[in-house]
């Protein structure tokens, strides 16, 4: 808010200020003419006067009465000026020979000197001397007020726009967030009303065609398990019977495909449990390193290859540490098998706990993520090229599930360059308080 009001507030003080200088200039320019003819007459009546007191008195008393003119008039300032004085202009002169008053304008079209001719040589000149200080200092104070009174306007009507504003900005981050029912319930009289209403229709739209796609596909994964174990036990029956050797190997191969269809299902499954917003996470304190070592154990068989070299760096003193087990051990256990699927030799985790939160790194040294698709391999189904495809294992949903998994928790996972020349996948996790871990 305040970065609006300070904007909105210098353009008006500006504009304010702008046209209160250049508006008088312009109109005054325009109607110069008009004026000067006013002032001549608001004026003419006072000039007689002063005229009058000079022609009751010889001219060598002139200068005389106009310094005694001057005292008692004062601040004005009342002198004797020839009428040839390089100060007048040649229109101006040519005035005061043919008898008549010269005027000059100042700010806003008042009357800074008015000059009477006496005679063909001789005019007594008024002066309007500047403003003083203090009534200069009142001058800007007044304008100050006016300058505190247009902010207080612009914060008066700024301010409901601004909390309207700020539940539409909260509300699209919760939309953000997964929290699909979330909406602004701002008043159809609010200024932005009409923007609301239409936000609101926006987000009822695509709650509907998420639960709409959500479900779908819970039903069809659902659906699918049934047939697929049908088929497994069929052909597992079949196998069972003597059999040539040939058909054996087909119907072996025909339930490799089953069963890779059936893993596809459980995929899909758990990535929709993942989009589903009411399924809140439930973190647990546990310790980081006896955390890490049961998910290094699930691996056994796959590290005992004698290729492959896993590092494991605990930095500092890991205490416990509140997370989702199930959840994050599900993310780090498909980022291991992304690692092992296109690492070279070398694996490496880390792990780093902070007052701000978790970070765990997994690190190979394989063929890398190119910088433009390292947002990209987080889609579902999503493949780089023909080198990290169906033959490597894996469906393009393990790294999609991770990133599930830890958004759910209010964490991120990143994928950068590796220090070992291959590709780093970096978790965080944010601390919460140990009141909200159950």
């Amino acid at each position: 808010m305040l970065k609006i009001l300070v904007r909105l507030y210098l353009i008006t003080i500006v504009t304010f200020s702008a046209a209160n200088y250049l508006v008088p200039v312009v109109v005054i320019g325009l109607f110069n003419d008009r004026f000067m003819r006013y002032n001549l007459e608001q004026s003419r009546g006072f000039q007689s006067l002063l005229n009058e007191q000079f022609h009751r008195v010889p001219i060598d008393q002139w200068s005389a009465l106009a310094s005694s003119l001057d005292q008692r008039f004062a601040p004005l300032q009342v002198s004797l000026i020839r009428i040839d004085d390089m100060t007048f202009s040649e229109p101006e002169q040519k005035r005061l020979r043919n008898g008549e008053d010269v005027m000059r304008l100042g700010d806003w079209g008042t009357t800074t000197l008015g000059v009477s001719p006496l005679d063909k040589q001789w005019a007594v000149a008024l002066r309007v001397p500047p403003d003083p200080l203090d009534m200069n200092l009142l001058f800007w104070s007044m304008n100050v007020l006016i300058g505190a009174a247009l902010l207080a306007c612009l914060l008066f009507w700024l301010r409901p726009h601004w909390r309207d504003l700020e539940r539409l900005k909260q509300t699209a981050r919760y939309l953000g967030q997964g929290r699909l029912s979330e909406r602004t319930n701002i008043s159809p009289r609010s200024n932005i009303g009409e923007l609301a209403a239409v936000f609101d229709t926006m987000a009822a739209d695509i709650e509907h065609l998420l639960n709409q796609q959500r479900d779908l596909l819970n039903a069809v994964s659902h659906e699918l398990r049934t047939p697929l174990t049908r088929l497994d036990f069929g052909l597992a029956l079949a196998l069972s019977e003597e059999l040539p050797l040939a058909s054996r190997e087909r119907l072996q191969g025909l339930v490799a495909h089953i069963r890779e269809l059936d893993e596809l299902v459980l995929e899909l499954l758990s990535y929709s449990r993942l989009q589903n917003p009411a399924r809140q996470p439930e973190r647990v304190m546990v310790s980081l390193d006896e955390f890490v070592d049961s998910i290094l154990g699930s691996f056994d068989e796959e590290l005992e290859a004698p290729d492959t070299v896993l590092d494991v760096l605990m930095h500092g003193s890991l205490e416990r540490f509140a997370l989702d087990p199930r959840l994050t051990a599900r993310a780090v256990q498909n980022l291991l098998r992304n690692a092992m699927r296109y690492c070279e030799r070398r694996i490496q985790i880390g792990v780093k706990v902070n007052p701000e939160g978790c970070e765990l790194w997994v690190d190979d040294d394989g063929i890398g993520i190119p910088e433009l698709d390292r947002e990209r391999i987080f889609e579902p189904f999503y493949r780089l090229d023909r080198s990290r495809d169906r033959a490597t294992g894996g469906f393009g949903l393990g790294l999609a599930i991770s990133r599930r998994a830890l958004e759910a928790q209010g964490g991120t996972l990143t994928a950068e360059q590796s220090p070992l020349g291959g590709a780093r996948f970096r978790l965080w996790l944010p601390t919460v308080a140990e009141t909200a871990v159950s």
